[in-house]
């Protein structure tokens, strides 16, 4: 994923500080990956490393790597929104 990406992201989702209340900021930084899927991703990223994918578990795997590149933009508002309420 293009580093250029993350940035977009953060424009993209700046009015969220606007939409969140206290309960889903926190809910956004507490949100992890179950173990199962944790496990896949792993394995997926070791075997991408080692260039032993097929077309189809890249495609997946790099849909993975965009999920969570939102998921983190969007962790990072909630923790920006969270530090300016304390």
């Amino acid at each position: 994923m293009s580093a250029r990406i993350t940035p977009t992201l953060d424009r993209l989702f700046q009015p969220l500080g606007q939409c969140l209340t206290p309960e889903v900021a926190r809910a956004l930084v507490d949100l992890r990956v179950d173990s199962s899927l944790q496990n896949k991703l792993d394995d997926l990223a070791e075997r991408n490393t080692a260039g032993q994918l097929t077309a189809e578990e890249r495609d997946e795997y790099d849909m993975y790597l965009a999920a969570i590149s939102v998921v983190t933009v969007l962790q990072s508002k909630a923790r920006l929104f969270l530090a300016s309420r304390e």
